[in-house]
This record gives C-alpha cells, structure tokens and sequence, in this order.
C-alpha cells in the first residue's frame, strides 16, 4: 500500500523561530523519497501558528523540484475561501511541474477565525463547497471553466496550461458530518478520513458513502485515505509518554483552533454537527475530549504501531495512510527520532500490505469512547 508523510508547520508557541520550523520540516520533506514514503501532504490553513501552511500548491511544487516520483498531496485545500479559477490553475500547473503526481484533497473548512479572516460567512460554506467543486472537477478534465450558480457565476474561460493528464482517481475529499460525507460520494471523489469521531461512528460513514457512492456512480467507491498521527518509540513507557505530551499537546490546540467547545456553530447552517459536539464537550470537559482526539491516534513500539495500523486496514478497507510524525509542541530532535524509527520499522510492513482485493472484516477492535 501506499503511505504518505503529512508535515504541520506548526509553531504553537513561538519557543522557535518560524525559520526554524520551515527548516526543519522542508528537510522532512526532502527526504521522504528515500526514506521510502509514496507521497508528501499538507493541510492549508491561515493566520496562526497552528500550521503556517497557506500556499499549498507553492510548497507541493518546491518538493516536486526535489524528487523525483513520489506524490503531492494536500489535506485539504479549502475551497469557500479562494477563487476556483485560481485553484484550477495553480493544480494545473502543479501538474506539469510534476508530471502528473499531483493528488488534490479538497474541504469545506471549520477554523472560524480562518472564514473570518477571509470575509467569508461559515454559513454559505457547504453551498460554495458543492459549487465550487463541481466547477473545479470539471474544469482540472477539460481545461476549461464555467459555472452559473448561485455563488458562483462563472462566465467560460480557458485555463493554460491545458490539464497534464485526469484528476479522476487523485481527488479527495475529507468529511465529518454524515451531510458532508453523502456529498462527497455524489462529487465521484475519495474519501480522507481525518478522525474527529469514535471510529464505530466512522464505519458507519464509511458504509454510508459507499452505498451513496454505487448508487450514484454504479461502481465501487475507491478505498479511503487515513490520516494518522503516530507517536513510536523502541520503548513502551515513552512511546506512552510522547501520547500523554505530544499527542494531546496536538489536541489541545486542534481544539482551540477549531473551537469544538463554541455552541454557537449550531446557529450556522452547515455546521450543526459541531454545535452538538460543543454541547457533548461541555458535558464531559475539554480535557476528557482531547485524549479522547489523541486516542483516535497511533502509539507504542514499532510492531505495536503496525498491528494497530493494520488493524485500521482491515476495519475500513483503507487504500493508504498520510502520517504525520512532528505535531503539537514535539522538539525537532523527538520529531527527527520519530520521524526515522517510523520509516525504519514501520514503513516497510506497511509497503508490503496488498490493498488490490477487499479487506476481510474486522480482526481486532481500534480504541473508541461512548
């Protein structure tokens, strides 16, 4: 199977310089190719030290200048907040640059703040995403753009350079709420799986998309990308320890980042699922809710890691994983030793894994709360 490095670019409290950060995760990314991963992936995001990634495609495109072969991925670009056209054109062009490995994740966004700074309302972002998307689709196969709807008027225009070759097969696109999900089997993408919820819930989704999807499509739906943050250590007690420290560092601020205890998010369209959580997170706390977001993750000793990861496989029938290795406030020397023993020992299992048939059923259960 194929298994992608995810990079954060986070700097959650300026103990560094962003200089520092960059260098480091760009020497990440350099050295993916060797070190055996098929793909590197960035989420887009703005304004904040939570991650500095706002020109995905400029970024995907420095790597693609540093390799040779492996995938450019992104999870995700956020489509209400941009321009389609300009979207259209900058995969385009990453896909000449690269020759076609290009893969495009695609969202509809929740960092409030984010939405804010763009002067986009929250409430019109599910109508944009479905617009945006069937535009952009459309236009990454031929090369052209037009739309009328209602947000997007968008008169023909030819987009240069010409598409290198189909997206069809290299778009993703992640989805929490089962609204979102049942959109994303009509727009004929992937599915990316980003876990927020307990993973009986996801199975459900799952099943759900992929019955909308061969209902809508008439053939099966393609197997889901996992993203995985994955702490690994030789030894027990500090591959505990980095979950106990970094791994719930990392959800304390993707929970004030996104502000999962805001209630408010039910008053706006599109976002009533997060406004449920917000209450759930005010009943049980903040606290309990991050290490639950961190148990959704993968720890423990190199083979501990990958009986958890191919636990994953045979749950949901996963076609590949982005990891994620540096996260939350996790010094570069952790992240470095992280980063190296994951592709030494667990990389290769992975590789090995046949995705080309149907994963049999469950073999052993992945951790959940009620």
């Amino acid at each position: 199977m194929d298994v992608g490095l995810g990079l954060t670019f986070q700097n959650l409290k300026d103990q560094v310089s962003d200089i520092e950060v960059f260098r480091h995760e760009l020497a990440l990314a350099a050295e993916a190719e060797d070190r055996g991963f098929d793909s590197v992936w960035t989420p887009e995001h703005h304004f904040t030290g939570y991650m500095m990634t706002p020109n995905v495609p400029q970024f995907l495109s420095w790597v693609a200048a540093k390799t040779k072969k492996i995938k450019l991925g992104t999870t995700v670009t956020v489509l209400p907040w941009q321009n389609p056209v300009r979207i259209a054109e900058s995969f385009l062009l990453l896909d000449q640059l690269s020759e076609g490995r290009a893969i495009l994740g695609i969202g509809r966004g929740l960092g409030k703040g984010e939405f804010d700074g763009f002067q986009v309302p929250m409430g019109e972002a599910r109508h944009r995403f479905r617009e945006y998307a069937e535009a952009l689709l459309s236009a990454l196969e031929t090369g052209v753009m037009e739309y009328d709807g209602k947000y997007l008027q968008q008169p023909r225009v030819e987009l240069r350079p010409r598409p290198y070759a189909s997206y069809r097969g290299r778009v993703f696109a992640s989805a929490v709420s089962p609204e979102s999900v049942k959109l994303m089997a009509n727009l004929d993408v992937g599915l990316m799986i980003i876990a927020q919820k307990p993973w009986d819930r996801v199975a459900e989704d799952v099943t759900s998309y992929r019955d909308r999807f061969f209902a809508m499509q008439g053939r099966p739906a393609p197997k889901p990308v996992v993203v995985a943050f994955v702490a690994v250590n030789e030894d027990a007690a500090k591959a505990q320890e980095m979950r106990d420290k970094y791994l719930v560092e990392y959800a304390r601020s993707t929970s004030s980042f996104y502000q999962f205890g805001n209630k408010e998010f039910e008053k706006i369209e599109g976002y009533e699922y997060y406004g449920a959580l917000a209450s759930s997170v005010e009943k049980h706390g903040i606290e309990k809710f991050n290490n639950f977001l961190a148990d959704l993750q993968i720890w423990g000793r190199p083979e501990e890691v990958v009986e958890k990861l191919k636990a994953m496989v045979d749950r949901f029938d996963v076609g590949s994983f982005i990891i994620y290795t540096q996260f939350g406030d996790m010094p570069f020397e952790v992240g470095r030793d992280n980063y190296e023993l994951f592709a030494r020992k667990v990389l290769p299992h992975l590789k090995d894994i046949d995705v080309s048939t149907p994963a049999a059923s469950v073999v052993s259960p992945l951790q959940s709360i009620a």
